[in-house]
């Protein structure tokens, strides 16, 4: 479809969804403060003008403190939120506790087909969808093409950690500020932890064994979490223990970071010239691995979700088809081009001839389909999920051992009390959780 008859087909949709039959109602969205967020609210024009009486209210916020307040408020029933931006974590765990509400009965020009298999099967449960992915993400490495030059390296397309660990020696020049590697140290089972998990993966950590047994004592983990905290000392920013997405993001588009290991949403925007300083010289690869047969990266939707304390379901439903449409891609491509458009969610913007130009386009897709989230680790584990345990207790577990970690990366205390200090909470909370 060309980008003009992409256009005609979202007026077409915004026509064929506004109704009268609304009264005037205000519907309150909470999301996070990432940059294709920012960039829906600021379009969102275009769906109030078509839609005269749903109102939109945003409540913006920082990622932990967004899975906080929705964790908070839907476990209440408080109904504070019509929709919500939730993760691949919650849906499958929400969804199947009847606290959000079905979305299987959105318009067939929504296309619930064209989601990517991957993205669908983690926000659907038992047949229902939970909810509409707003983009999908892995998580690949991103690198500074003129300094590995200069360093006399060349990036594989699929690195190992060790390559990782001698190209960020080979670039860091403290002197200017600018380091070979910056990596999430900000404490969170979204954070750190979401790295650190998927990282494990591939050093043969598991986070559990198959009798639901924690294994943060295991040799496996000892040596993840040393390399981890020996790569960031030795060539990583200063206070690494407190940067996450958004801090690694501001570092990169400086020209401070070599490398990145981070989400694959990033690339728009390490590579957006009026944002990013290095954007002609950014390169990508996947995510490292130490030849076990997992690599370091992870599965992920920011999703739009609907709490069933909702008293304004069907002007949430009108919200979440227009923001979540490939019409809205098409939109997006319009006003700001088609690098900047919500990636990972529709198989047709990975068929689209214009898509297919964007330079990381085709790392993203090769990067979502190497994570299995039903198979995440060397050996056999009882869970699903990457760079999570698909439980209740991991949004606790993964939090405190997160913070743990990050007071190891800080010096506070060593690598081997903090995993001392993990496995034992972690042996409490699940036995208290009844494992």
């Amino acid at each position: 479809m060309s980008l003009r008859n992409s256009i005609c087909a979202a007026t077409a949709l915004a026509m064929a969804t506004a109704t009268s039959a609304f009264a005037e109602t205000t519907i309150t969205i909470a999301t996070v403060n990432n940059g294709d967020m920012i960039r829906m609210q600021g379009l969102a024009d275009e769906f109030t003008a078509s839609h005269p009486d749903i109102k939109l209210e945003w409540v913006t916020l920082e990622e932990n403190v967004l899975r906080q307040r929705v964790t908070q408020d839907i476990a209440a029933k408080g109904g504070q939120f019509d929709v919500m931006t939730i993760g691949t974590y919650e849906v499958p765990i929400w969804g199947a506790q009847d606290w959000l509400v079905s979305l299987n009965d959105l318009p067939a020009a929504w296309d619930a087909d064209d989601i990517l298999p991957a993205i669908r099967d983690g926000l659907t449960v038992e047949g229902e969808l939970y909810a509409a992915p707003f983009y999908g993400e892995s998580s690949m490495v991103m690198y500074r093409k003129d300094l590995m030059e200069k360093a006399g390296l060349e990036m594989p397309e699929a690195p190992t950690w060790d390559q990782i660990k001698d190209a960020a020696a080979a670039m860091t020049d403290k002197d200017n500020e600018v380091y070979g590697i910056c990596l999430r140290g900000k404490a969170g089972w979204g954070e750190n932890m979401a790295l650190l998990t998927a990282m494990g993966n591939s050093f043969g950590a598991r986070t559990f064994d198959e009798s639901w047994t924690a294994q943060y004592d295991s040799e496996e983990w000892a040596t993840t979490v040393n390399f981890y905290v020996d790569l960031l000392n030795g060539y990583g920013p200063p206070g690494a223990s407190t940067n996450g997405f958004n801090e690694n993001l501001s570092l990169f588009q400086q020209g401070k970071c070599g490398m990145w290991i981070d989400a694959t949403v990033a690339a728009s925007f390490v590579t957006n010239p009026k944002d990013s300083t290095v954007a002609d010289q950014v390169g990508f690869a996947l995510a490292p691995d130490n030849g076990l047969g997992k690599r370091g990266n992870w599965l992920w939707a920011w999703s739009l979700a609907i709490p069933a304390g909702s008293d304004a379901t069907e002007e949430a439903k009108e919200f979440i088809t227009w923001a979540t449409s490939k019409e809205y891609t098409a939109l997006v491509a319009s006003k700001e081009g088609w690098a900047n458009v919500p990636p990972g969610t529709r198989s047709s913007l990975y068929q689209n001839t214009e898509y297919a130009k964007v330079p990381f386009a085709a790392m993203t897709l090769n990067s979502i389909n190497a994570a299995d989230p039903t198979d995440p680790a060397v050996e056999p584990v009882p869970y699903t999920g990457v760079q999570f345990v698909a439980i209740p207790e991991w949004a606790g577990i993964g939090t405190q051992v997160g913070q743990e970690i990050s007071a190891a990366l800080a010096g506070q205390q060593s690598v081997e009390e903090a995993l001392e200090k993990a496995q034992a909470l972690t042996t409490d909370e699940m036995e208290a959780a009844g494992y």
